[in-house]
């Protein structure tokens, strides 16, 4: 049976790593206030973006822009090479967030791999993918670690140009992206969204009714412009969905584990209060066992 003082010494280890896992609920709860408000800023202007692009490329051969151009395999029909984009946290305590990531992305990557006409490239965002990966032996063409302490938009410019210029020199025909999608603080669904080639319209938005526009200088110069500029302005928006959604995981685990400790705390209470009083109750059967010897 444990002593007193052990238990003593568990219930302060417990409530010490209370008082941290409540401070690091209230410095994610922070963190994704301002996620949120970065989030809630940028879907406006990405969505509209993405119509604008529709209506534009809608009106033109898609060869006419590299990044519209889909380069199929004339025998299987797919892209012959993938490049995987995965989005993870830098860090864990998280829940399942970092877990959910790399399983849905482990499990596409290896179903890829295991059609050998098509090549699988792998490009990791977070500390966590590529650990993950590298690990189990996954060729890793490109690593973006520890930006999400100090994100900005030229991390997604870079990313952006880097996948432009793979794409141009067809180092890979598809990139896909592997992120969690913010819903709420208690909930992120994990999706896969195709980067390039360009896609006219998600499958949520409505059918296109073509609308008779005047462009100047011309559709051609204008999609020069413009689909870069989309491309940074996406994956802009996929960064700070997968860190919105990680510091919303971050805050309920955070929580969870303060009143797992709260219970652990409460159970170890009475545990002690039944200790000291059975070791009271066996002082006093003592004493007075001594004191019946006495007067024997």
């Amino acid at each position: 049976m444990a002593t007193l003082r052990d238990i003593r010494r568990r219930i302060s280890s417990v409530r010490s790593t209370q008082q941290i896992t409540k401070a690091m609920k209230m410095v994610s709860a922070a963190k994704l206030r301002k996620a949120q408000e970065r989030l809630i800023s940028a879907r406006p202007y990405a969505d509209r973006m993405h119509t604008l692009l529709a209506h534009v490329a809608a009106e033109v051969d898609r060869s006419q822009h590299p990044l519209l151009v889909e380069r199929l395999s004339a025998q299987a029909g797919e892209a012959k090479s993938i490049l995987y984009v995965v989005v993870s946290a830098d860090r864990g305590l998280c829940g399942s967030f970092n877990a959910n990531i790399l399983r849905k992305a482990k499990g596409e990557i290896d179903a890829h791999k295991q059609n050998g006409e098509v090549g699988v490239g792998l490009m990791v965002i977070g500390r966590k993918s590529f650990e993950y990966f590298s690990r189990r032996g996954y060729p890793i063409a490109e690593k973006h670690v520890n930006i999400f302490d100090n994100l900005e938009f030229h991390h997604a410019t870079l990313i952006s140009d880097l996948i432009q210029r793979m794409y141009r020199e067809k180092a890979v025909d598809r990139v896909l992206a592997v992120y969690n999608e913010f819903k709420s603080a208690a909930l992120q669904k994990v999706v896969t969204r195709q980067l390039l080639p360009i896609q006219l319209q998600y499958p949520e938005m409505q059918v296109y009714q073509p609308v008779e526009y005047l462009y100047e200088p011309s559709v051609g110069h204008i999609l020069n412009d413009i689909c870069p500029k989309f491309l940074n302005v996406q994956i802009w928006r996929m960064l700070l969905e997968s860190y919105a959604s990680e510091q919303g995981a971050r805050m309920v685990a955070m929580e969870s584990a303060s009143e797992n400790a709260q219970e652990m705390i409460y159970d170890l209470t009475l545990y002690y209060n039944k200790v000291r009083q059975a070791g009271i109750t066996k002082e006093i059967a003592e004493i007075v066992g001594g004191a019946n010897a006495l007067r024997g």
